[in-house]
């Protein structure tokens, strides 16, 4: 009679175990969260440091963060889920408030003339606020500004702005500016 050969299987465990490992240090990498910036382009050497005209105070809107996580807008305590509709307001002014920031009549091309903010976003947190609560806070401003955009987009060109040519792009970009300072975190108040 004859005997049926039989499958090596000495190196199978071997096999196992090193997919075993590969699959365990894969999938628990942790992933790095940030913030994706464009910075401004360096003024050149000959200009002075303090040229910019001041900024009023209807123009600013103040975003703080303490170190409790707590989130403050122009002074107010407020849920983080209202900001990105605080921001929204803030940077259209839609019923032309004294308090709420400036427009300028701008001449843009394909767009025509739009009134544009002179809003600036002011974003300042404690040393003790959690990176967390502050990158949440970052995406609902963030979230603002591109809700903005995509409306403008759909009213203009009848798609949103990820589907706009680049020339398309600029103009919205134009017209609403993403205008965002961030200060230098500080101990503001809360825990230590």
């Amino acid at each position: 009679m004859r005997k049926t050969p039989e499958i090596p299987s000495a190196s199978m465990a071997d096999i196992a175990f090193m997919l075993l490992i590969f699959f365990i240090t894969a999938t628990s990498m942790d992933v790095d969260s940030g913030l994706e910036r464009v910075l401004p382009q360096m003024p050149p050497e000959n200009q002075k440091q303090d040229d910019t005209p001041p900024i009023k105070e209807r123009n600013v809107f103040s975003v703080l963060l303490d170190a409790n996580n707590r989130l403050m807008v122009e002074g107010e305590l407020i849920r983080i889920e209202n900001l990105k509709e605080k921001t929204k307001e803030f940077l259209t002014n839609p019923n032309n408030s004294e308090n709420l920031p400036e427009t300028k009549e701008t001449e843009i091309p394909i767009l025509g003339s739009v009134e544009v903010t002179k809003g600036v976003i002011s974003l300042r947190n404690d040393q003790g606020t959690q990176y967390g609560m502050y990158l949440h806070v970052q995406n609902e401003l963030v979230a603002a500004i591109n809700e903005l955009r995509n409306e403008l987009a759909t009213t203009k060109f009848n798609k949103i702005y990820a589907n706009c040519t680049g020339e398309q792009q600029d103009a919205i970009r134009e017209a609403i500016p993403s205008r965002i300072s961030e200060a230098e975190p500080k101990t503001i108040g809360g825990k230590k």
